[in-house]
């Protein structure tokens, strides 16, 4: 059961950056699917998931409108394209799914995070 995210790095305010998850079969099909991040000195937040099927999606206010979340089921793989990217953004990203029926559930598993730095 692993999670692996990719696709962070440096970019300036106003840019875009797309996280990438791959996760094993056995925990992919059926969960649903988040992500999370914690910027230095914070705890970590909620930033947005997806239900298994992909049909519903939900983020937090500070990135509605700005960042979206998809599925891939064919590649096992979750993405998270974030448009407009502000210093406030900066924070390591972390994908995680969760046995329960709901996104709202505790997230079980998660995987190693990924640097994004927006600066200029």
């Amino acid at each position: 059961v692993q999670l692996q995210a990719s696709g962070g790095g440096e970019v300036q305010p106003g840019g875009s950056l797309r996280l990438s998850c791959a996760a094993s079969g056995s925990i992919y099909s059926s969960y649903p699917m988040g992500w999370f991040r914690q910027a230095p000195g914070k705890e970590r937040e909620f930033v947005g998931a997806i239900a298994w099927s992909g049909s519903s999606t939900y983020y937090a206010d500070s990135v509605k409108g700005r960042f979206t979340i998809s599925r891939d089921n064919a590649k096992n793989t979750v993405y998270l394209q974030m448009n407009s990217l502000k210093p406030e953004d900066t924070a390591v990203y972390y994908c995680a799914a969760t046995r329960s029926s709901s996104w709202r559930g505790e997230y079980n598993y998660w995987g190693q995070g990924t640097q994004v730095t927006v600066s200029s």
